[in-house]
């Protein structure tokens, strides 16, 4: 399997995406980005961060205090990587119409097909 696929998937998973979406906003704590995603696991999300740190992609920062308070921020690298998401996530809202009447006119040709 080519390295480059494995950094796709992360980055483009349902939660990688909704993750760069979330930190290119701000840095957030667990809890305030769980909220932020919302619909995602404690556990999916605790999964996606700890994938995405250890590509460089998400920073995470644990402060030594009580109660344990840690911040996540994205990287040079994870910003680069949440433009190009952003960038994807416009064209596709963009193209919303072309792709439903694409879909119609290929439903009504399975259709009519014998």
């Amino acid at each position: 399997m080519c390295p480059s696929r494995s950094i796709l998937e992360h980055v483009t998973s349902r939660w990688g995406v909704l993750v760069l979406a979330a930190l290119a906003e701000r840095t957030y704590r667990f809890s305030e980005l769980r909220r932020a995603v919302g619909g995602v696991s404690e556990k999916m999300l605790a999964q996606t961060l700890q994938t995405l740190e250890r590509d460089g992609i998400v920073h995470r920062d644990a402060h030594p205090v009580i109660p344990p308070r840690v911040d996540y921020s994205l990287t040079p690298l994870g910003q680069e990587a949440a433009d190009l998401v952003h960038a994807l996530a416009r064209w596709t809202e963009g193209r919303v119409p072309e792709v439903e009447a694409a879909r119609v006119a290929y439903d009504v040709r399975r259709a009519e097909a014998p």
